[in-house]
């Protein structure tokens, strides 16, 4: 088994990298990595509806969809990401069987007398609080099963950056459950950084599985990674636009009255739009209503369509700045 620790901290990297070695090695693969602030959110997620979007903003948090299904999480380092990506054994792997491959993340806490516990569907818990969550994606006959460490996360950070309003979106996308958490080095008895808690795993991988192998990325691998990031995990049409289809209803107040918003997003494209309140207009709001239709549900491209109008005749009074935030 090909065992890498590197130093990449780009979260679109690391998904990057995840879906190349699958798709591309046939080796088993062990990998431990980290990501600077990032919320990671499932396959079949709603992105928007699964981040605080004025602090993602705010606190420059990046926002990556991943292969696995299962909930948002937030990325930061001092959470250690784990990955195995195995060939499946006929009759021997069952889909969402992470207990047996969480087993050896068990076994480095019960060294470090850490109690912790394998409990639910795919959580990893220390006295009932939750400090792993795993995933999982299939690939032909490979199997990629992931999970996060939190050791000594900014629970902050994690708390804010995954509130959200949860009568703002109605839609049948799969919703994350919020659990308790705790950070591992709460409840060790040694001082270790996180570092140094990769190296024990790392060790206890490569003591244990026969025929373990340091591996470090070649110029290729990191030229192909690259690539990927580029017509994929850097893109915003994979990140937000794969999104399921939601309503989203907004409402916000100004100088120049109430706003109410009302949009059907598919795709990542407004469908449709209706735009009420009791603010003052020159012009018809029906026409910048037909001019957001058709338009990708992000920032940049709705600033560029209200540019093409005289904004402050539609909406008297009201920035765009408030418009646009308005429709997140």
């Amino acid at each position: 088994m090909y065992c890498i620790a590197h130093e990449y901290t780009d979260p679109a990297f690391n998904l990057a990298a995840e879906e190349y070695v699958l798709k591309n090695f046939n080796e088993n693969v062990f990998m431990l990595w980290r990501n600077e602030n990032a919320i990671i959110v499932g396959t079949h997620q709603n992105t928007l509806a699964e981040i605080n979007v004025d602090y993602v903003k705010e606190k420059n948090i990046t926002v990556i969809r991943r292969l696995s299904g299962g909930g948002a999480v937030f990325h930061d380092l001092g959470n250690l990401n784990f990955t195995f990506i195995m060939n499946a054994q006929e009759g021997k792997d069952k889909i969402a069987d992470f207990k047996s491959y969480t087993i050896t993340i068990l076994e480095v806490l019960q060294k470090l007398d850490v109690n912790a516990r394998f409990e639910g569907r795919n959580d990893l818990t220390i006295e009932g609080k939750k400090f792993s969550g795993n995933a999982e994606h299939i690939f032909k006959k490979r199997i990629l099963r992931h999970g996060t460490l939190l050791f000594s996360s900014v629970m902050n950070d994690l708390h804010m950056a995954l509130k959200v309003n949860p009568l703002k979106f109605q839609d049948k996308a799969v919703k994350s459950v919020r659990s308790r958490v705790t950070n591992i080095s709460e409840h060790l008895k040694q001082d270790m950084d996180v570092l140094q808690f990769r190296d024990h795993i790392m060790n206890h991988i490569m003591e244990n599985f026969e025929g373990s192998v340091h591996y470090e990325f070649t110029e290729k691998d990191i030229r192909n990674i690259n690539e990927l990031v580029k017509k994929k995990y850097g893109t915003w049409e994979w990140n937000f636009g794969h999104s399921p289809g939601y309503e989203l209803q907004k409402a916000f107040k100004s100088e120049g009255g109430f706003v109410e918003l009302h949009m059907n997003v598919k795709k990542g494209i407004i469908e449709d739009i209706r735009i009420f309140g009791d603010f003052f207009n020159k012009h018809d709001i029906a026409q910048v209503e037909v001019i957001l239709k058709d338009t990708p549900h992000n920032e940049t491209a709705i600033r560029e369509k209200l540019s093409t109008v005289p904004f402050h005749e539609y909406f008297h009074n009201i920035s765009v700045d408030e418009f646009v935030n308005g429709m997140f």
